[in-house]
């Protein structure tokens, strides 16, 4: 069932369904694109996928259909009778109707697990960080997101987006842009473009959640130096820099994801 813009628009007509903003609910209403993600997931028949945000289940139908075995997650309980309807006869699908931010990525147990969605606006940046960080069953992300938000995940040092959404990302995995998507394949049409990325994780090295912690306050404080912002946490800061071959009259926007690691290397070495 492939499901163009009027296909939605009856579907959710049908159940008396507005789509809501709080919800971040902007249905994918495009057939081709929709191929375009499963093709990206690169995965073969009997992979496991996991889907967050079903919505009207264009997606999902579609991995599901592909042979994957799908879980899919939807917050909004008013889409059951929807999803019902378009996924019944597939028996390698599951829908699950649960705050995905609350329950992943404990929930899905062992991977490895692919991530393949058009996130919901509200949750992707909490979502996706989370993931990188705790959820190591999960080994690929295809997803969705605004496009201010993959410019936070993609940008480098100096750039004006680069902050903690950046390098997490770096310290986790490899980060692709595919292509950007503007806002008329969705119902309802949303007021900003669209980004598909694709992340492959790869290992972290063992001081990546204390670079994170590091990073959160030197960016807290992204107008001090870092022998300022730093100090609180750091008490020997000066040490640690000239130990790492960092300036201390550097700012946050300044380091690279592996600088931060280096800094967190060195506070090990010299102590807290």
């Amino acid at each position: 069932m492939t499901q163009g813009k009027r296909a939605i628009q009856e579907l959710l007509a049908r159940y008396d369904l507005v789509p809501r903003k709080a919800l971040g609910q902007h249905f994918l209403a495009d057939p081709n694109l929709v191929r375009k993600l499963v093709g990206l997931a690169a995965l073969e028949p009997g992979q496991r996928v996991v889907e967050v945000g079903a919505g009207t289940g264009t997606l999902t139908r579609a991995l599901a259909e592909a042979a994957f075995q799908v879980v899919a997650y939807e917050v909004d309980e008013r889409l059951r009778p929807v999803l019902s309807e378009v996924l019944e006869g597939l028996d390698n699908v599951e829908v699950r109707f649960a705050d995905a931010l609350a329950v992943l990525p404990d929930e899905l147990g062992e991977g490895p697990w692919t991530l393949v969605a058009n996130l919901p606006y509200n949750v992707g940046t909490p979502l996706l960080l989370k993931m990188l960080t705790d959820g190591s069953n999960v080994d690929r992300f295809v997803v969705m997101v605004q496009k201010e938000v993959a410019e936070r995940l993609t940008a480098g040092p100096g750039s004006r987006t680069y902050g903690i959404p950046s390098v997490v990302a770096a310290l986790h995995a490899d980060v692709h842009r595919e292509f950007t998507i503007g806002p008329q394949v969705f119902v309802p049409a949303p007021q900003v473009d669209s980004v598909v990325l694709s992340l492959q994780r790869r290992a972290a090295h063992l001081c990546a959640p204390r670079a994170i912690e590091l990073a959160s306050a030197a960016f807290n404080q992204r107008r001090k130096m870092l022998r300022r912002s730093l100090v609180d946490v750091i008490p020997s800061i000066d040490e640690v820099l000239v130990a790492a071959g960092i300036s201390g009259e550097s700012r946050a926007e300044e380091l690279s994801a592996s600088e931060f690691v280096r800094l967190a290397e060195q506070e090990a070495y010299y102590g807290r």
